[in-house]
C-alpha cells in the first residue's frame, strides 16, 4: 500500500513539474505558440511594436502565406480596435490580453471594410489587449486557434504569463 502511494505521488510530482508544450518549446520573438487543447499551434510572425508599424500592419499586401501573420504588441493593455483600410487580403484577427490568453477571435475580416472591429467580444469585463495577431482569413480556425489559448511569446510580461517563456 505504502509502495503504491509513493508511486502516484511521484507520477504527480512528474507530471505537475513537466513543462506546457509552449514552454518546452521555448520562445522566439519571430514565433507565435499557442497551447491549450491538442497540440500547441505555431504561427512564424513579423513583429509591429511600434505606432507606424502597427498603423501600417498588412496594408497593401496582395498575400499573406498560411501559418503566417503579424504580432501587434503593445507597450501597456489597451483598448484596441482595428479596421481593414487598405488591407487586400481576409484576415483573420486574434485579440490577447496581458496574460497571454486569446479573449476573442474575429474570423474573416473583409478587405477594405472600414468598419471597426472591436478587440473584445460583447459582454467581455476585460477588454484591455497587450496583442493582436493577424493571420490570412480562415487560418485561426484551419489552426485550431481559439478563445481560452495561451500563447507563449517573449513579448509578454513572463511573471504574469500564463504559458511564460523558459
Amino acid at each position: 500500500m505504502k509502495l503504491r502511494a509513493v508511486a502516484v505521488l511521484l507520477a504527480l510530482v512528474q507530471l505537475n513539474s513537466s513543462p506546457s508544450p509552449a514552454q518546452a518549446a521555448g520562445c522566439q520573438s519571430d514565433l507565435a505558440l499557442f497551447s491549450g487543447r491538442g497540440a500547441p499551434v505555431r504561427v512564424q510572425v513579423e513583429i509591429a511594436d511600434s505606432a507606424e508599424e502597427r498603423a501600417r500592419g498588412l496594408m497593401f499586401r496582395r498575400h499573406l502565406p498560411p501559418g503566417q501573420g503579424m504580432l501587434f504588441i503593445y507597450e501597456t493593455p489597451q483598448p484596441v480596435s482595428f479596421w481593414m483600410r487598405n488591407t487586400l487580403i481576409s484576415l483573420d484577427l486574434v485579440f490577447i490580453d496581458a496574460r497571454g490568453e486569446v479573449r476573442h477571435v474575429h474570423p474573416m475580416a473583409r478587405p477594405l471594410d472600414e468598419t471597426a472591429i472591436p478587440g473584445a467580444a460583447p459582454g467581455d469585463p476585460a477588454p484591455d489587449r497587450l496583442m493582436v495577431l493577424e493571420v490570412p482569413g480562415g487560418d485561426a480556425a484551419r489552426l485550431g486557434i481559439f478563445k481560452g489559448m495561451a500563447l507563449s511569446h517573449p513579448g509578454l510580461p513572463q511573471a504574469t504569463a500564463l504559458a511564460p517563456c523558459d
